[in-house]
């Protein structure tokens, strides 16, 4: 039997119904099985039921879209398979995922970074709340004076504006760093986190010769002096990626009875793989945060030195961490940490969160020139060629959607990434690879008339060029 030509849909069916889960549209579902069309009546495979709709289906009685029909918004996802949505092991699945603005902190190590003007930080600090960031870092108040007033500056600047957003400090285990982040809380009037950190892995102990009974008391002071200083405490190891498990046991273990609420595991030297993360943050939440009994927060702190820093933070969610650290455009030491950017990104297609992110490039570009790093053009969503083409293929297919009177056609056609979620949009140039597509559609979007002697005119320009034309060389043509 030939097969009716159907549009490839996505599925949606809920195990419940007697369906294999995520991916299975239930009403499809309810349709296929009434015409007993030779599937399991019980959990298909996606596949067997896609290839059961496929073989059996009359067009049009299984309820997928003809080809020919007119699309209406709540039909998009008929148009898209959806590969990912066949992993169970989904973020979605996880609780509400928690972020940590790291920008300000960590982000600021980056040895070609410039250290902004407070001015600019308070931007960026609201800039952190218009995307509904929950906390931010505030910098390590230990490191000098002005890393102290620009922390405090940031802190009253929370309180005075009445931003969402829970603020937090870095600081070594050591007095003298935890002793300004209350200075910082009591003068702001605002709660601020202690996130005490100490490194945890045998090469740094072996090089800082370090025992672990050092470690262990170095724990206990700090976690213990921050609590009565009325600080609330998250206790970071460095390089829990490459530590032991009976180690990390131990520390955490001191610094939850000692009053930690929060721990955080820190991929710090970016070693760690997706199956890394999901180990260790098994055992993490297994052998300490369960025998403890008591309600803890489990931060994941990454790293890109192997590329991976935003497949682990999503890894971590999957695995249960509470909230990922993550810093704008992934600045950071050597090659940075996870983008922040590109985590909300991932969460917003996953469906992990429904929120505004419209000033995400705002987000990118005030910090961007604040701390003199240019974003590259191919980086992702907020580059300048993230949503920018001038091959002919790919621009016929938008421009063809873009004829349909179908903007959200045109955002996905040839992108994985809807723009306009991002407040942006598709753009078409004009370069070798171009064709009289490419030519026609650019006049049009000017308001100027796009008789063939004129298109020719700027194709053959562009045919002959070594690369996109600038709108100038355009306009120098078509006058």
């Amino acid at each position: 039997m030939s097969r009716s030509p159907l549009t490839t849909f996505k599925f949606s069916i809920p195990a419940s119904d007697g369906g294999a889960g995520p991916g299975l549209d239930p009403q499809l579902w309810t349709r296929v099985r009434r015409q007993k069309v030779g599937i399991p009546k019980t959990k298909p495979t996606a596949f067997q039921f896609h290839e059961a709709v496929f073989e059996h289906c009359p067009l049009g009685t299984c309820g997928a879209m003809r080809d020919n029909e007119p699309r209406t918004s709540a039909s998009m996802n008929e148009l898209i398979y959806d590969w990912n949505k066949a992993d169970v092991t989904n973020v979605t699945t996880a609780k509400r995922p928690l972020l940590n603005d790291e920008t300000l902190r960590d982000g600021l190590q980056s040895p070609s970074i410039d250290d902004p003007p407070i001015e600019k930080k308070i931007e960026i600090l609201h800039l952190m709340a218009d995307l509904r960031l929950d906390s931010a870092n505030l910098g390590l108040p230990g490191a000098g004076a002005r890393a102290r007033e620009h922390a405090l500056r940031l802190a009253r600047e929370i309180a005075s504006a009445h931003l969402p957003i829970h603020a937090n400090c870095a600081a070594r285990t050591v007095e003298s760093d935890i002793h300004p982040i209350a200075e910082i809380s009591q003068s702001a009037g605002i709660q601020v986190e202690a996130a005490t950190f100490l490194g945890s892995s045998p090469i740094r102990q072996y090089a800082e010769d370090w025992t672990l009974d050092f470690l262990l008391r170095a724990t206990e002071q700090a976690v213990r002096y921050a609590r009565s200083l009325g600080l609330p405490v998250m206790y970071v190891t460095e390089d829990t990626t490459r530590a032991r498990p009976e180690t990390l046991r131990q520390l955490y273990s001191t610094a939850i009875r000692n009053g930690a609420q929060a721990i955080a595991v820190c991929d710090t030297v970016g070693h760690a793989t997706p199956a890394g993360v999901r180990a260790l943050l098994q055992f993490i939440l297994d052998e300490v945060v369960k025998p403890s009994g008591e309600s803890i927060r489990v931060d994941w702190h990454g790293h890109s030195d192997r590329g991976l820093a935003v497949c682990n933070s999503l890894a971590a969610f999957e695995a249960g961490a509470d909230q990922v650290h993550a810093t704008a455009l992934g600045i950071g030491e050597r090659v940075g940490n996870t983008p922040m950017d590109q985590m909300l990104v991932n969460l917003k297609l996953s469906g992990a969160i429904d929120r505004d992110l419209t000033r995400l490039k705002d987000y990118c570009a005030v910090i961007s020139e604040a701390v003199g790093i240019p974003i590259p053009p191919n980086y992702p969503v907020v580059g300048a060629d993230a949503f920018r083409t001038a091959t002919g293929v790919h621009a016929a297919a938008v421009i063809k959607a873009y004829r349909k009177n179908d903007f959200e056609l045109a955002n996905q056609v040839y992108s994985g990434v809807p723009s306009h979620w991002f407040g942006l949009e598709q753009k078409i140039e004009i370069g070798p690879m171009s064709g009289k597509s490419n030519v026609i559609y650019w006049l049009e979007k000017r308001g100027l008339k796009p008789d063939p002697e004129r298109v020719e005119r700027i194709l053959s320009a562009a045919k002959n060029a070594d690369r996109v034309l600038r709108e100038e060389e355009i306009m120098g043509v078509v006058q």
